[in-house]
């Protein structure tokens, strides 16, 4: 049974959206943080996958491995062979498959910890212009120095899921193993927002001078959270670079890596990830449709489809920050037990006091 093209898109577009705003709503959510960087290390998670596992197989091969790895005429012949290599060996796929996730989220918390130096002593606006020209800066860094990820003719990606198949079959496992792995992401940062890490990141973001008080470390908050974002939205970067084959660095953008993520945190709930869900979902919906059907809405639309995104960004986050602020799921307060293990501790409190 063959999936339509359409629902594939829509799913991988959820799954790895799924990964990067889960990682900015920790940041954001949780908090506090003014994050318009999350292109940074979405992008640190690309170069990883498109920079290292393609060298490290290339030099076990006798190849290319180092500045002349990224040259285009080099590097689409080497990354073939090493597909070819790839396609019949299961073992070694997932092998580099789980070293490059593994490194990818390492040099993302590496960065996270590097922008957390700002983060200490800059607040609200200029800590979010700040992040913001990070990102920035290491794509026209990345667009730019051929020797990293081939700049301007970007580089191809050994491909971990050609073992699984060619066609159809390839991008249908590679959609559902990137789902399988947004909802263990999902999992795990809804167990750290109800965990003590979690709770004092939420009353660092409610109330820094009070969280200070009862002994918080303010900036070792702030660099934790940054750097466990910025691992998760390094894996986002990561498996996305994966799924296409290829990295090219002008297409990790702002709009798409940053502000799309802010959108879909909006919509759906700022601090809530069952919200986030909902919103990536939602938004990711459009998205895809809209890029689907962009030639039918040429003839309908007053405007070229090239600028129906931008335009939907930008008014669905004045839109919902106008009328729904708190999203379509509300923030609600963590329970640190199960409601049914409070309820039984209440009743054994009043029967204990009726007794005595």
């Amino acid at each position: 049974m063959e999936v339509p093209p359409l629902l594939l898109n829509i799913l991988i577009n959820f799954a790895v959206g799924l990964i990067v705003t889960l990682s900015l709503n920790l940041e954001v959510g949780y908090a506090g943080i003014p994050q318009f960087g999350r292109v940074l290390a979405v992008l640190v998670g690309a170069i990883t996958a498109g920079a290292i596992p393609g060298r490290i197989l290339a030099a076990m091969l006798g190849q290319p491995c180092g500045a002349e790895y990224a040259y285009h005429l080099i590097n689409y012949k080497l990354v073939y062979q090493i597909n070819t290599i790839l396609a019949k060996n299961p073992l070694l796929s997932v092998g580099v498959f789980i070293f490059t996730l593994i490194i990818a989220a390492l040099l993302g918390a590496f960065i996270g910890y590097i922008t957390a130096y700002p983060a200490i002593r800059l607040r609200e606006a200029y800590l979010g212009i700040t992040l913001l020209a990070f990102g920035d800066a290491l794509q026209v860094i990345a667009w730019n120095y051929e020797p990293l990820v081939g700049a301007t003719e970007g580089v191809m990606v050994p491909d971990p899921f050609r073992c699984i198949g060619a066609g159809p079959i390839r991008f249908l496992s590679a959609t559902l193993i990137i789902l399988g792995i947004a909802i263990l992401i999902f999992l795990y940062v809804e167990r750290l927002g109800r965990s003590p890490f979690g709770r004092a990141l939420k009353a660092m973001r409610d109330a820094e001078i009070a969280a200070k008080v009862f002994g918080k470390d303010i900036p070792r908050l702030r660099a934790q959270a940054l750097m466990t974002g910025s691992a998760l939205a390094a894996i986002g970067g990561a498996l996305w670079a994966f799924y296409v084959g290829s990295m090219k660095a002008i297409t990790y953008n702002r709009l798409v890596w940053t502000f799309w993520p802010w959108a879909y945190m909006m919509l759906g709930g700022t601090g809530n990830n069952v919200g986030v869900l909902v919103g990536v979902l939602v938004f990711s919906t459009v998205r895809t449709l809209v890029y689907s059907y962009k030639s039918l809405l040429a003839g309908i639309i007053p405007i070229s489809p090239v600028w129906l995104e931008y335009i939907l960004v930008g008014l669905a986050i004045v839109l919902i920050a106008l009328f729904r602020p708190q999203g379509l799921i509300p923030e609600k307060p963590a329970l640190t037990l199960p409601r049914k293990r409070i309820e039984e501790i209440i009743r054994r409190i009043s029967s204990s006091e009726k007794e005595s």
